[in-house]
C-alpha cells in the first residue's frame, strides 16, 4: 500500500532554517535503505560526552536504543540534556514516518508514534561510524554532518521470512536476524516454524511433537537431484521452547518489528503426522521427512484433525500478538483426500464439487476460528483453489497472478514471486558459489528491479498489495554464516524497494552506497556476498565486452589465460576475437585486486557471431542468453543447466538453421547435450543434418549414456553457407522413472563449427 507525504513535504520545506537552508549543497546519502528527501547543509554537530537525549514516556524503545547504541563500549557517555531531542508530532501523516534534523547546536526527530522516531534513528544511526556497531568507537568526539531528512515507507508491509524447518537456527541468530531488519527499516519477520522435515514450536498439549516431529534420523546431503541420493546418517532437529519464543517476540518488539508465526496446514504435515498418525488419512505411521520437496502426508479434513489445529493455534495465539497468523495453504497434494472415507464424506456433507473446494472448506474453516479470536489469516496464493475464505491475505509467490486475482476480489495482498524475492537462490554465475536451490537466479540488480505493484491492477486495485518480503527457505543453508551470505546484500535491494519511493531509484547509486555498507556488516560480523567487485562478460556485436556494476573501477585483463595483475592491461574497448582465447579479468585499485579473477574460455569458430534461428523458443526459464548464446564460443557449464549457456525446451522436436553468411568449407559441427533424468532431462536418440546443397538429411543415430553430457561430432566436409538440423525430442519418459509419461526437456550447448 502507498502513503502520500504531502503534509510531510510541507513540513520538510518549512523545517529546512534549522540546518542554514540558504548554504544547503547537494550531497550522495549513503543510507539503505534510501530516504524519501534529504536535504544536506554546511555545518556539523559534535557528538560527545556533552551531549544528552531529551525524550518523553512515548518514545521509550527508540530513545533508549539511540542511547545504548552510542554508550555501548564506546567511550560516550550521553547526559541528561535536549542536545538530541524527540519530539511527538501529530501532523506527521503516516505512524511510520518521521523528520529528522541535525543542526549543529541539535539533533531533532519528530514522530507520530515511537516506531516512527526508531527508524529516524536508524537513519541517524548510518550517519555514524560502523565503529559504533561492535563498540569499537574510541575517540573523545565525532561530528555528524548538518542534514535534514523528511521520510516515510512505500509500503505498510516490509517483511523477511525465515524457514526454521529444514534447518534450525539459534535464538540468538534469530534475535541478529531481526537486528539486521530493524536496521533496515523492515517490520515484519515471517517465522516459518513447520514443515514436513521438522517442528519447531513447543505445543504443551501434544509432547510428541517435541519428541518425534522436532527431530530426523537424517538429512540429505547435497543436491536433491543428485542420483542417488545422499544421507549424512545423523539425528537432527530442535524446537523452540514457549520461553524462548516469548523472549524472541518481546525483543522484536524493542525493535518494532512485527513477527507472524506461520503454522502449515493442510500440506507439509508430514512431521507433524509422524508424530500424531491419526492426522493424516491412512492412519499409517509415516517418518518425519529426512529429503526435501513435497510430501502426500497432509493434515485429513476430519473432526479430530480440526481439533488438533485449533488447540495448536490456542498456545501460538498466546505466544504471539501479531494480527496475522500464516497458515500455509501450498503444495497439498490431494492423492490421499481422494482415497480418504472422511474426506470424501465431508465432500459430500458439505455438498463440495471436489477436493480443492474441500482444501478451501479448511482454509475457511480455521479462518473462521482465528476470526473468532480477534485474528486474520495469510496463505501463499494456493489457498485461492477452491475459492478464498472470506478474510484471507494472500502471500503470492507463483508469480504475481494470484496476487492479480486475490487484488481484484479486494483481498490484501503481500508479494512474495520467487523471480524476485527467493533468497534461496543463486546470486552469481560463479562456480565457487555454495550449494543453493537449483530453482533459479536471483541477483543483487534483479531484486533491486522489483516492482511489486503487478501492471495488470488499476490504481485502486493496487491498495490491497500490502508490500512484499524476501524468502529464504533452507534446505540448501545449514548455517548461520550461510544464511547470511544468502540474504546480504539483497535483503538490502528488497528495503529499498519497500521502503523508497520509486522514483528515486537508482541502481548505480544504490550499489555505491552497498559499497560502503560492507564495513557496517563487518562490525556486525555479518558473513555478506561481495559480488560487486565482479567481473561480467558476454559477447557484442564487436567483440567479447568485459563489464562491472560499479563506476569508477578499473578492470585489468589478459587473453593468454594468465592471471591477471596490476601490471595487466586496462579494460577499455571490447576484445576482438580471432582465435581461441582465455579470458581473465580482475576488479583492481592502485595497488591490489579487489575481488576474484573473472575467467572466459573463448572458441573460435566458423559460426561465430553470424545468425542462428530456431522453430521455437527455449522456456523462460532456461532461456540463457538467448538462441544466439549457441553460436557466441562459450560453452555452458559442466554441472548445472541454469546458467547463461545452456537452452532448454520443454518437450519440442527442434530445428534449426544456422546461416553463415556466407559460403564456406566446413568440416565439421560440434556440440553437446545435458542428461538428468531426476530433472526430466533427456539426450536426443537421433540428429538430422544437412547443407544447402543437398535436399535430404543425414540422420545420425546417438548412443546412449550414463554420463552427465553426451558430446557429438557431426562430419559436413563440405562448402556451404547453411545448416540445417532436426533434433526431435526423445520421447516420452518410460514408466519407474521421475516425470514417466511426460515428454522430457532437452538441453543444448554450444555449436561448434569448424
Amino acid at each position: 500500500m502507498q502513503f502520500k507525504k504531502i503534509g510531510a513535504l510541507i513540513v520538510f520545506i518549512t523545517i529546512l532554517y534549522n540546518c542554514d537552508s540558504q548554504n544547503t549543497v547537494k550531497q550522495k546519502p549513503q543510507i539503505l535503505p534510501m530516504p524519501s528527501h534529504i536535504e544536506s547543509s554546511n555545518g556539523e554537530f559534535i557528538l560527545d560526552n556533552s551531549v544528552g537525549i531529551s525524550s518523553d514516556d512515548s518514545f521509550k524503545v527508540s530513545s533508549n536504543f539511540l542511547k545504548e547504541f552510542i554508550e555501548k563500549g564506546n567511550t560516550l557517555k550521553l547526559k541528561q540534556n535536549n542536545s538530541i531531542n524527540f519530539i511527538k508530532d501529530e501532523s506527521i501523516l503516516n505512524d511510520e514516518g518521521y523528520q529528522l534534523t541535525i543542526s549543529p547546536k541539535q539533533i531533532e526527530i519528530r514522530a507520530k508514534t515511537d516506531q516512527g522516531a526508531f527508524y529516524a534513528v536508524q537513519s541517524l544511526r548510518q550517519l555514524l561510524p560502523a565503529e559504533f556497531e561492535n563498540g569499537s568507537f574510541s575517540k573523545k568526539n565525532i561530528s555528524i554532518p548538518c542534514i535534514t531528512i523528511v521520510d516515510s515507507p512505500q509500503f505498510k508491509y516490509r517483511g523477511m521470512n525465515l524457514d526454521v524447518g529444514r534447518h534450525f537456527f539459534s535464538v540468538d541468530f534469530i534475535k541478529k536476524y531481526i537486528d539486521a531488519l530493524a536496521m533496515l527499516k523492515m517490520n515484519t519477520f515471517h517465522w516459518h516454524l513447520t514443515e514436513d522435515q521438522g517442528w519447531r514450536i513447543e505445543i504443551k498439549k501434544y509432547p510428541k511433537l517435541q519428541e518425534i516431529a522436532a527431530f530426523r534420523d537424517q538429512t540429505l546431503v547435497g543436491s536433491y537431484n543428485a542420483d542417488p541420493q545422499q544421507f549424512d546418517g545423523k539425528r537432527y532437529g530442535g524446537f523452540y521452547t514457549q520461553e524462548e519464543i516469548k523472549d524472541v517476540v518481546a525483543y522484536a518488539q524493542t525493535r518494532h518489528v512485527t513477527i507472524i508465526p506461520e503454522i502449515e496446514m493442510p500440506g507439509h504435515a508430514q512431521a507433524a503426522i509422524a508424530a500424531y498418525p491419526e492426522l493424516g488419512c491412512t492412519g499409517e505411521q509415516v517418518k518425519v521427512a529426512e529429503t526435501w520437496g513435497v510430501f502426500e502426508d497432509i493434515f485429513c479434513s476430519k473432526d479430530e484433525t480440526f481439533e488438533f489445529l485449533e488447540n495448536v493455534l490456542d498456545e501460538v495465539l498466546e505466544l504471539f500478538p501479531s494480527e496475522y497468523i500464516h497458515i500455509g495453504g501450498d503444495e497439498a497434494p490431494k492423492k490421499h483426500w481422494e482415497n480418504c472415507p472422511n474426506c470424501q464424506q465431508r465432500i459430500k456433507d458439505e455438498g463440495l464439487k471436489d477436493e480443492h473446494e474441500l482444501q478451501n472448506y479448511f482454509i475457511t474453516r480455521i479462518e473462521k476460528y482465528l476470526n473468532s479470536k480477534g485474528r486474520q489469516i495469510i496463505g501463499w496464493d494456493e489457498i485461492l483453489e477452491g475459492g478464498l475464505a472470506p478474510n484471507a491475505t494472500v502471500m503470492s509467490w507463483r508469480g504475481t497472478q494470484g496476487a492479480v486475482e486475490a487484488a481484484k476480489q479486494h483481498h490484501n495482498v503481500i508479494m512474495t514471486p520467487t523471480s524476485h524475492c527467493y533468497f534461496d537462490y543463486k546470486q552469481s554465475d560463479n562456480e565457487d558459489e555454495p550449494l543453493a536451490n537449483s530453482g533459479g537466479f536471483l541477483p543483487l540488480e534483479k531484486v533491486y528491479s522489483f516492482n511489486p505493484i503487478p501492471e495488470e491492477l488499476t490504481e485502486e486495485e493496487s491498495k490491497y498489495v500490502l508490500g512484499a518480503q524476501g524468502n529464504i527457505w533452507t534446505e540448501y543453508i545449514p548455517n548461520a554464516k550461510q544464511l547470511e551470505y544468502m540474504a546480504f546484500p539483497r535483503i538490502l535491494a528488497m528495503s529499498e524497494v519497500l521502503w523508497s519511493p520509486s522514483e528515486n531509484k537508482n541502481y548505480p547509486d544504490f550499489v555505491s552506497r552497498v559499497e560502503n555498507f560492507h564495513q557496517r556488516l563487518e562490525a556486525l560480523n555479518i558473513n555478506y556476498a561481495n559480488h560487486l567487485y565482479e567481473v561480467e562478460g558476454e559477447q557484442g556485436p564487436n567483440g567479447y565486452e568485459l563489464k562491472t556494476i560499479l563506476k569508477n573501477k578499473t578492470i585489468r585483463y589478459t587473453t593468454d589465460g594468465t592471471e591477471p595483475n596490476i601490471t595487466s592491461k586496462v579494460y577499455s574497448e571490447a576484445i576482438s576475437i580471432d582465435k581461441d582465447l582465455i579470458i581473465k579479468a580482475a576488479i583492481f585499485n592502485t595497488d591490489k585486486k579487489l575481488g576474484t579473477t573473472f575467467i572466459q574460455p573463448i572458441i573460435y569458430h566458423k559460426a561465430l557471431g553470424k545468425n542462428i534461428t530456431f522453430n521455437v523458443q527455449p522456456s523462460k526459464s532456461y532461456s540463457g542468453s538467448g538462441i544466439e548464446g549457441l553460436i557466441n564460443g562459450i560453452s555452458g557449464s559442466d554441472t548445472r543447466v541454469d546458467d547463461k549457456e545452456w537452452l532448454g525446451f520443454d518437450g519440442e522436436d527442434l530445428e534449426i538453421t544456422i546461416d553463415l553468411g556466407e559460403e564456406m568449407d566446413i568440416n565439421s559441427i560440434e556440440t553437446r547435450f545435458y542428461q538428468a533424468p531426476w530433472m526430466w532431462i533427456y539426450t536426443p536418440k537421433t540428429i538430422e543434418f544437412r547443407v544447402d546443397k543437398n535436399n535430404t538429411y543425414s540422420k545420425i543415430e546417438l548412443p546412449e549414456s550414463d554420463d552427465r553430457h553426451l558430446n557429438v561430432t557431426l562430419e559436413i566436409n563440405q562448402t556451404t553457407r547453411y545448416i540445417y538440423l532436426k533434433i526431435p525430442n526423445s520421447g516420452l519418459i518410460p514408466e519407474g522413472k521421475q516425470g514417466a509419461g511426460h515428454k522430457p526437456w532437452t538441453f543444448i550447448d554450444e555449436f561448434i563449427v569448424k
